[in-house]
């Protein structure tokens, strides 16, 4: 009876265990809140650009010169003529000397002596300005179709001043030209037809010209874009 009481006891041996105990670890949330001090303001915009100012000021000047204009005109009556004789109204602020045809400085990139000829608005000066002022126009709510600023009379005038100016002042406005991009075809003689050429085409040397072993192109092509007069 003992015997088996203890084969009972060592059977409890089998009794389910306790489970593993688990660890849970909760971090910590930090929240962090800037707080602004009273009284204070957002950053002020950044002010804007040379270009920018230069032109509000420019649209500012031309509808003031509407305004003063006789008869007075608005903007939507506004057209090529009126453009070209801001232009001209301009030319009593320049300060390019623009010799005249009878001056003996006429042509003269730097003249000697002053003169009595008329200081203009230099031509560089007034395409700027029309560019600018024809983005300003669109800017405003005008229509690009209707744009004054691009009128082809205003481009004429433009190209008329600066032919006129770089003959007066003796300074020609260059175009600004494009990269020229060279094709070039050089001739290669097949293996077939090389004894030919040994033979009885030596006359034909002008066309393919041998130095240093290589032959030299026989057909060089230069493709130019011009570049469109403003």
């Amino acid at each position: 009876m003992d015997s088996s009481s203890g084969g009972g006891g060592g059977g409890g041996s089998g009794a389910p265990s306790e489970p593993p105990s688990t660890t849970t670890t909760n971090s910590p949330t930090v929240t962090v809140t800037t707080v602004q001090p009273e009284g204070s303001s957002p950053p002020p915009p950044a002010p804007p650009s040379r270009y920018e100012s230069q032109k509000r000021r420019d649209w500012n000047t031309f509808l003031q010169y509407l305004q003063n204009h006789k008869p007075p005109l608005t903007l939507a009556r506004c057209s090529g003529a009126h453009v070209i004789e801001f232009l001209k109204y301009l030319d009593q602020f320049g300060k390019t000397k623009v010799h005249v045809s009878g001056c003996p400085y006429f042509g003269h990139p730097n003249p000697p002596a002053p003169c009595a000829c008329p200081l203009k608005q230099a031509w560089g000066s007034l395409d700027a300005l029309i560019g600018r002022l024809r983005a300003a126009y669109e800017e405003n709510g005008g229509r690009p179709e209707s744009n004054p600023f691009g009128a082809k009379a205003v481009r004429i005038y433009l190209r008329e001043v600066r032919e006129g100016q770089a003959k007066a002042r003796g300074i020609p406005y260059e175009k600004k030209k494009r990269k020229r991009s060279t094709v070039t075809v050089s001739a290669v003689s097949s293996s077939g037809g090389g004894n030919d050429d040994s033979g009885g085409g030596n006359g034909g040397a002008g066309d393919n010209t041998v130095v240093g072993g290589g032959t030299t192109a026989t057909d060089t092509a230069n493709v130019s874009t011009a570049t469109t007069a403003v």
